[in-house]
């Protein structure tokens, strides 16, 4: 079922946003050479205690776990750390340790005030330069897809308007994306969010304009175009039961906000 958040609530998942838009900002900082993803997940559950310290508010992470349908643990860690062909949901365990020129997606769950914000972040590890021609051109695909990541979300949060519909977004993304020939993840999409970590409806990064749930004002959901190098195609690890790759092995990006659609048009609550 879909659900209006009151005015009130609104107003708590600004806060909240904006604690966690603060949150990443930092992770997303110190994502750097030799730094294991563990590192950045103690760093995250420290900052969401300094700040529930400092405003006496319960602040927590919303993954921290959260066991969603079909999981068989809950998920072990305060943020997904996905590096690579890693598309989403990767563990952040002390052997997964970033290298010059990795791509590192960050996304990460806050609960404040009881209700619940979600974003994403993707960065490039390291200098500028590589080592070689093979490096640089390396370096330059991966900055084009971070850039057409972050660029499909911007014109699928402009895509989101009062008495639009779901589709509309998922076409905004698709008819960008497929003419830069990169993949969208499939299977995998956006979702409300505010009283849980997945709420209806379903946000699909592909969509005919039109179709699809409507969007109301104080309707929150969370837009995640996940854009890859190759196929469309994803493979879920049976072994960790969490992480999603590209069935090629090429690599992948994630940007993500939450929103509310207000009367006047989305408002970003994690900028």
């Amino acid at each position: 079922m879909i659900t209006i958040k009151t005015p009130e609530e609104i107003v708590l998942l600004r806060e909240g946003g904006r604690r966690l838009a603060a949150i990443l900002k930092r992770l997303a900082s110190e994502v750097k050479p030799g730094v294991s993803a563990a590192d950045i997940d103690r760093l995250a559950a420290e900052l969401v205690k300094a700040g529930r310290d400092e405003r006496g508010e319960e602040d927590a992470p919303a993954f921290l776990g959260y066991q969603p349908d079909g999981a068989a643990r809950p998920f072990p860690g305060s943020v997904c750390i996905s590096v690579n062909d890693e598309i989403v949901h990767g563990i952040p365990t002390a052997d997964k340790i970033f290298k010059e020129g990795d791509i590192v997606a960050v996304d990460m769950g806050l609960i404040h005030a009881g209700l619940i914000t979600d974003a994403a972040v993707t960065v490039i590890v390291g200098k500028a330069g590589g080592k070689s021609a093979g490096d640089a051109k390396c370096l330059e695909k991966a900055r084009a897809l971070v850039k057409a990541t972050r660029e499909a979300l911007d014109k699928a949060i402009a895509a989101a308007q009062p008495g639009g519909r779901v589709g509309d977004i998922g076409e905004a993304v698709e008819s960008f994306v497929r003419p830069l020939g990169f993949g969208l993840a499939e299977e995998l999409a956006g979702h409300g969010v505010g009283y849980a970590v997945h709420e209806d409806p379903y946000v699909p990064n592909t969509g005919r304009r039109g179709e699809g749930a409507l969007l109301k004002p104080g309707m929150v959901i969370a837009i995640e175009p996940m854009l890859n190098e190759g196929t469309d195609a994803v493979v879920f690890d049976r072994k960790d039961g969490y992480t999603v790759r590209t069935k090629d092995g090429r690599r992948s990006a994630h940007f993500e906000h939450t929103i509310v659609i207000g009367e006047d048009g989305p408002e970003v609550l994690t900028r």
